[in-house]
């Protein structure tokens, strides 16, 4: 099925009910850039891969947009990933860390 997909169509079958537009060209972005070169075209794409990239496209779009607190480790890979997507308006979020810090003093 997805082999017979154009190439522009392929992500779209991913796309959360729930998702914004701006969220979604955000995560759209993440997932066809870290496309691996030889799915292009009608190539196979392993679903254990594409769950991968997909849930790696979840976490960075839920730690940009909802301010969600992952491993470093995890953050490290994501962002590195993400590097040279653009996104406008990105919410600031302040962690607990930070608040307790800052009414310490």
């Amino acid at each position: 099925m997805v082999g017979e997909l154009e190439e522009a169509e392929f992500p779209e079958l991913f796309r959360s009910y729930s998702e914004n537009e701006r969220h979604w060209r955000a995560r759209r972005e993440f997932i066809l850039r870290n496309l691996p070169p030889d799915w292009a075209g009608g190539a196979p794409r392993p679903a254990g891969r594409i769950d991968q990239l997909l849930s790696l496209s979840m976490v960075w779009a839920n730690h940009l947009f909802l301010g969600c607190s992952y491993s470093k480790d995890l953050l490290d890979k994501v962002i590195e990933m993400a590097e040279g997507i653009e996104v406008e308006d990105v919410p600031q979020f302040t962690t607990r860390d930070e608040i307790m810090k800052k009414h310490q003093h």
